[in-house]
Order: C-alpha cells, then structure tokens, then sequence
C-alpha cells in the first residue's frame, strides 16, 4: 500500500483555461434517461474506502482525500478542428500497448472528430530530428487490426532525451496533445515534459496512460498488461510442474518479469495453484541455514518428491549483484533465475543425499510480446477512452489511473513520487502463503 500521507492539493488537477465548447459526445446531465452521462469536475472517487478511517476523517473535521473522477465532461477545452494529437510509447513491451494505441486514434478519431494524429516511433527518441525517426500519420485505416498482434506499431526506447528538445518537437508541429504510455521512466519523463511546457507557458496537455506488467506505479490500482503476463506465465508454470512430477525428486523453476515488485509471481502462482515457493523482490530469503530455501526444499521432496518454485527477476540480488546500468540508468538486474537453477543442483549434489532432476524455465520475452487477453484489451480500451476525455477537456500533468474500481485522474507529479510495491502484509501475499504452503518469512533467525 502507499504512504497516505498527502493532502488535497496533491490530488489537483491542472487545467489549461475554461472550458467552453460543447461536447460532441451527445451525452446527458440527467440521471435515469437511459442515455450515459457527463462526468462532472466535482465528481471524485475516495482514497481510502475503510468506514472507519473515513469516519475518523469525518470526526476530526478533515477534508477527505479524493482523485478526481475520469470521464467525458460536458464542455471540452480544445476545438477539434485545430487539435494536433501525438501519441509515443517508451520503455519494454508490454500486452496491449497496441490495444492503447488503437483505442486512442479511434476515440479521437470518431468520437471527437480529431483527424490530426501523429505516432511518434522509438520512444523519446522519435522527438528528436537528428535521430532520422520521423512520426507516422495515424488513422483508423492504419491502426484497425494492430490489436491483434503484440509489441508496439510505434515502437519503443530506453533512456532519457533533452526535455528542451522535445518540447521544441511539440511547438513546432503545433502539437496541442501529448499521450504517454509507458511505466514510471516514462511518467517521470511526461512529467518533466509537462513542466517544461508550463514553464515556456504553451497550452499543451500532457496525459499519461500507465504502461507496465510489473503494476507498480503508485496510486493506481493496475496497470495494463500485468492479467496477460500473468496468465502466459501461468502456462509456463503449469509446464514446470508436469516436468516436476514427472521425474523422482523433480523441480521446476519458473523466472518471471518483476524488477521490482513481485506481482506477477504471485498471481501467476495463485492462477495455477501448484507452486510452492514464491520468490519476489520485496521479501529478502536465504538459501542456506535450517530455515533457507535449500532446507524447505530438501523437506519438500522428502514429503511430495516433486516441487515448483517461481521467481522474480529482481528477487535475491544480494546473490547476484551487478554495477553494470542500462540505458534508462536503471542497475542491470543479475540472472536470479540461473543462479538459483545451479545453487539447488550444487547443493543436491554436495550437501544432500537426494538426487534432484532439476528443469528452468525463462518465459520473461514470451510474457511481454504477447497480444492483451480479453480482460486486457477491455481494460486498454477504457483507459484510453478516458485519457482521451482528460485531453480534450483541457486537464494535463495526470496519467489516468483505476482506484475502487473506478478511474480516476491522478497528477503525474504524485504518481511518480514512490513506487508501488508487494507488501508481505497484504492479503495477496497472504493468499500466495496460504496456496503454496511456504513460511511467511524464509529466512533464519
């Protein structure tokens, strides 16, 4: 859970003037019509939803926290007519960027009768000349099946860019909104973008739509792509188990994407249901020791002859570390998954009287390039609907984020203030404890 400890101001939302030109959705203002309605400027969703932190809120006379509600509002900000759309992709692959994409020109497109779309390819980099990556002109023609296929149209980068030199891009092809999609480098990015702009005092709306299968950007419940990376990796799981079962003392290791945060793992264990040792970033374990990772497994096979462990790429790197960066200037995480893989058969063989048939299964590039699942593709669909609603009322500085299921605004600024992260504490931990059996903490006294 993130620290809640913020007030209203951080919630506001920027706005680029009144808005003052009626909608083109045909939408109503009256409940019970049997038509949808506008969402109101006043309209909020709370940040907390427990009854009783909301009445201690309520006894202490304090206001309570509230994002703003997202959603089509009934007078809008840019004329479409003149609207410059630019819509960029940055860091790795993830299910559904092509459903965001899509999703976004057909809503400009149809819905607000914005014609003027640019993509621009590889990230950051496709604002600047020099590179030689020149944007594409984006129309529904163009983008009607690319949802059907993985990866990104546009393309994508690491590493960061001259925030003067994208702005520069932006001014002078007149570009009025800008639609970031990608994870917290990429927010961070759209955030100092959007400074930049309110610093040279342009009207361009900056809005982001988180992009991430690690789900850990702050304040937002999910992020797209993380059900479909979880379910790929679930098969994987599932093949590491037959291969387990099928071999005395057998064991199947599975690693997941994670640098961070061990989403992924535990879902992917809870959707199979047959592992028995999670590892994840935020829970540190040791391997040796009465209490270690060697020791459960040793009982494990003992007990069943079988066993399943998934692991996250960024779990254990005190076992692995390495100096070495990347371009986005994040530490090269260390190969977790293969040291794990040649620490267990060491062990059997030295320090063991059991024989252990050991099987590793990397499925990191199989979970990132896939096509969005349905519950995905439905879920790129409405945040881009709804990014697109922020722009063209004239908000920016926010990504468009999900909280009590409902979505929400939330300023880039706070989003990118703290990572989100698998709390031990939570009940999806405690869910990952209760299917596989394992300790709360592996780990010696």
């Amino acid at each position: 859970m993130e620290n809640l400890n913020i007030v209203n101001d951080d919630l506001m939302i920027e706005i680029m003037g009144k808005p003052g030109i009626p909608s083109p959705m045909n939408l109503s203002t009256e409940q019970n019509d049997g038509i949808a309605d506008y969402v109101r400027d006043d309209e909020t969703v709370l940040l907390e939803s427990d009854r009783n932190v909301i009445l201690e809120y309520v006894k202490k006379n304090e206001p309570l926290l509230a994002f703003e509600k997202a959603g089509p509002r009934q007078t809008i900000y840019y004329k479409p007519e003149q609207v410059k759309v630019a819509i960029v992709t940055c860091g790795g692959l993830c299910p559904g960027i092509n459903n965001v994409i899509r999703s976004l020109v057909n809503e400009l497109y149809y819905r607000y009768n914005v014609k003027d779309i640019l993509g621009i390819r590889h990230g950051f980099a496709g604002f600047i000349p020099r590179l030689g990556y020149d944007p594409i002109v984006l129309t529904p023609e163009i983008v009607k099946e690319i949802h059907e296929k993985g990866g990104s149209i546009l393309a994508s980068s690491r590493g960061p860019q001259d925030i003067g030199e994208i702005v520069d891009f932006l001014e002078k092809r007149q570009v009025n909104i800008l639609f970031t999609i990608g994870g917290d480098g990429t927010l961070q990015g759209a955030y100092e973008i959007f400074k930049e702009i309110r610093k040279r005092k342009r009207r361009i709306s900056v809005i982001g739509v988180p992009k991430t299968i690690d789900n850990d950007i702050a304040y937002v419940h999910k992020t797209f792509g993380l059900e479909t990376a979880f379910s790929v990796a679930a098969q994987a799981i599932r093949s590491a188990h037959t291969e387990a079962v099928g071999a005395p003392n057998g064991i199947g290791i599975v690693k997941v994407m994670g640098r961070n945060s061990g989403f992924i793992a535990a879902n992917a264990a809870l959707a199979i249901n047959e592992v028995n040792f999670v590892l994840v970033p935020e829970i540190p374990f040791d391997l040796e020791g009465p209490q270690g990772l060697f020791s459960l497994l040793e009982a494990r096979l003992k007990l069943k002859h079988h066993a399943v462990i998934i692991v996250a790429e960024g779990a254990g790197q005190n076992y692995v570390t390495s100096k070495d960066k990347d371009a986005s200037g994040n530490v090269k995480l260390g190969d977790i998954g293969l040291f794990l893989r040649d620490a267990i058969k060491t062990h059997f063989k030295k320090d063991s009287d059991l024989d252990a048939n050991i099987k590793y299964i990397d499925p990191s590039y199989l979970v990132r390039a896939v096509p969005a699942n349905a519950h995905d593709a439905i879920y790129c669909i409405r945040l881009s609907q709804n990014a697109v609603h922020a722009a063209m009322a004239g908000k920016t500085g926010l990504l468009v984020g999900n909280w009590n299921s409902q979505f929400t605004h939330v300023p880039l600024k706070l989003a990118t203030s703290q990572k989100k992260y698998l709390s031990p504490e939570e009940p999806l931990w405690l869910s990952v404890i209760e299917a596989t059996g394992q300790p709360n903490i592996i780990k010696n006294e």
